[in-house]
Order: structure tokens, then sequence, then C-alpha cells
């Protein structure tokens, strides 16, 4: 244009080249990865790691955060008392020290290390452990599935053999640190709270007494976990699932986004977008929060990039830039964008590590 209008051939190369350098998406192409990058490093610092990029963008989403309760809202250290003789104590506990699940680590330390010639040791993910010993089938866990016919709900782990209960366990754990406070803040920010355990309904019932969440489903098996999430998706919500064990692997991966401890079971912490490293829950909504930060900062630098295009532009086309300056104002763009991501990680660090833990009632718990 420039050409057919003065025929200045070194004019209108200068205008052109000011107009290219000016139009360089530099400051577009920072406004995600930078500020993803920057709340990462705000979020490690705080103990907690993102396994992906993207699970930021859907944290910033979520509308509902699911718990499961033993080892998350709890610590997953629960201490055990026997109701067995010593024969089905050393039984109990020979099949127990085959599973990572924290009851059945709780039932382990019961025993003396001694353990019976025991084979064909099955786990069965929320249901329990199966063994045989001397051609009798012995299982350990959810009442309703070690002992034949029973469908009352106490809330027990049971030994069975051959389908009758030789011996029950109950258990006692403390509520994770930061727990209380976590849910508080949680609700404070608008979000919806709920507890999704394979756990006996009384024992889930006084956690979500305690912890005021109004909402709790009790002994659901994985796949009815992974329903619950199916359900609340296809309502239009966008779910956090917080999980530990080996029974919310598919529930976290079903989630819109998900979390898990450190202490989880490696396919738990597989499956998990983040993983936070201490004990405090208090990193939940940390994460939550600085996720929605993260995305209030992307719009942001969307529309200083797009801002500053639409202004600089019409200058550079008008011949008013010389390539010098287009390329100074090209990079203060970028600078502009890199400064406006640095500000995520600015103020007070959020401390995710003290937290007062709570001690739990003793109550009867099955194994989730």
């Amino acid at each position: 244009g420039w050409m057919a209008a003065t025929g200045d051939w070194h004019r209108a190369i200068s205008i052109a080249i000011a107009v290219l350098i000016i139009t360089c998406p530099c400051a577009l192409g920072l406004a995600v990865p930078m500020v993803q990058v920057v709340a990462a490093r705000r979020l490690f610092e705080s103990g907690i790691l993102v396994k992906d990029g993207s699970a930021l963008e859907r944290l910033a989403e979520v509308d509902v955060v699911a718990f499961d309760k033993t080892g998350t809202l709890t610590l997953g250290r629960p201490r055990a008392v026997a109701e067995a003789d010593p024969q089905a104590l050393r039984i109990a506990t020979a099949m127990a020290a085959h599973s990572n699940h924290p009851m059945s680590r709780a039932i382990a330390a019961l025993g003396d290390g001694g353990a019976d010639e025991i084979s064909d040791i099955r786990e069965t993910a929320g249901l329990g452990l199966e063994a045989t010993l001397d051609g009798r089938v012995y299982r350990l866990g959810r009442p309703e599935w070690t002992v034949k016919g029973r469908t009352d709900p106490a809330g027990q782990a049971v030994l069975s053999r051959d389908g009758e209960q030789i011996a029950a366990f109950a258990f006692s754990d403390r509520l994770r640190p930061g727990a209380v406070e976590a849910v508080a803040e949680l609700k404070r920010a608008g979000l919806s709270t709920t507890i999704l355990s394979g756990d006996a309904p009384e024992a889930v019932n006084d956690v979500a007494v305690r912890l005021g969440i109004v909402e709790s489903n009790a002994r659901l098996l994985p796949e009815d976990k992974t329903a619950r999430l199916t359900g609340l998706g296809a309502g239009g919500h966008k779910v956090l699932m917080v999980g530990d064990g080996l029974n919310d692997a598919p529930a976290l991966a079903a989630a819109h986004a998900s979390m898990a401890p450190a202490t989880a079971a490696d396919i738990g912490r597989s499956a998990a977008d983040l993983v936070f490293l201490h004990e405090s829950l208090a990193a939940v909504p940390l994460a939550i929060r600085i996720s929605k930060q993260a995305n209030r900062l992307i719009r942001q630098n969307f529309a200083l990039a797009i801002g500053y295009n639409a202004v600089a532009l019409p200058v550079a086309i008008a011949g008013h830039v010389t390539p010098l300056i287009a390329a100074l104002a090209m990079s203060m763009s970028s600078v502009l964008v890199v400064a406006n991501a640095l500000r995520l990680s600015g103020g007070r660090k959020p401390a995710v590590r003290g937290a007062v833990a709570s001690s739990a009632r003793p109550s009867l718990l099955p194994q989730s």
C-alpha cells in the first residue's frame, strides 16, 4: 500500500518490517505458559506438585469437592482393636500383611510377625482379602462380603472362615491436620463438599458432622464412586476428587480434576493431577485459590496482548513507528505479560503445614 501511495520502496519496506515486528505474537504465546509456570512454582513451594499444566485450568473450574475419608480426611493410620482368639488373630494379621490398605496395616500391626502357611491370597478392591489355608477359605474385609447372608450395616472389618465370622475388628483414626479449616475455607469460596467413602455409615457420618459436611455417601465400591462423579458431571458440575487409595484410582481418573496426598498408593498418585506432600489438607483450598488467580491472570494477559496489538498495529501501519521502536514495543509487551504473571508469586506465602489435628472417637470401619 505504501509503495502504491508513495513509490518510496525504502519507506514502504521499513513500515512493512515495523508492522511485522509489532504483530509478532510473543506476548500472546507467553500469556498462558508463563502463568502456569509461576503457578506451578508457587504450588511447589507450598508442597504441592502439579503433574499436568492443564490441571490448573480444570481446577479453576471446579464447583464441587469430593473427599474420600480414610487416608484423606483422616490420617489413614488407624489403630485396630480385635475381638478374636489367638489363632484367628494370627490368620488375620498374616492376611492383612499382604495389603497396603490403612485398615489392613492396622490389623497387621497387631501381629507378632508370625505368619501361617497361607496360599492364594487375593485382594478385591473395595471388599477385602481372600485366602486359602488347610483347604478352607478365609475372608477379611467388609462384613457383608465376608459373612454369608449378612446384610446388617455393622461398621467393622470381619474375618470369616467358609462364610462364618470368627473375628471382628474396630478402628480409631484421627482427622488429617487442617481438615476442619480446609472444609470451612472451601465453603467460604462457594464450593460444595461431599464425602465418597467405602466405610460404614456411622463412621462416615461422624467425620461429616465434625467437619460440617452436609452430604456424605458411605459403603461405596470403586465403581459406585465413579458413578457418583459421572452423575455430578452429567448435572453440569465440575468435581475435584481428593482421594488416596487403590479404591479411589478410578474416581480420580473420572473426576474433572483430582488431588492425592503423597502417602497415597502408587496408582492413586499416578491417577491424580496434583499431589500434596504435607499432611495438612489446607493444600486443597490453596491449590484451588491459586488456580483461580492463575485463570484471572491468563485472561488479563490475553487482554494485554490483544490490547497492545489493537493500539500499536494501526500506529505502525500509519508509518509512525520505525523498526527499532517496533522491536522495543514488542519486547515491552512481552515484559508486561511476564510481569503480570509474576504477580501470582507476590505477597505472603501461604502456609499449609500448620493445622490442628482432631482426635477421632473410636469407630468401626470396614475395608474401603
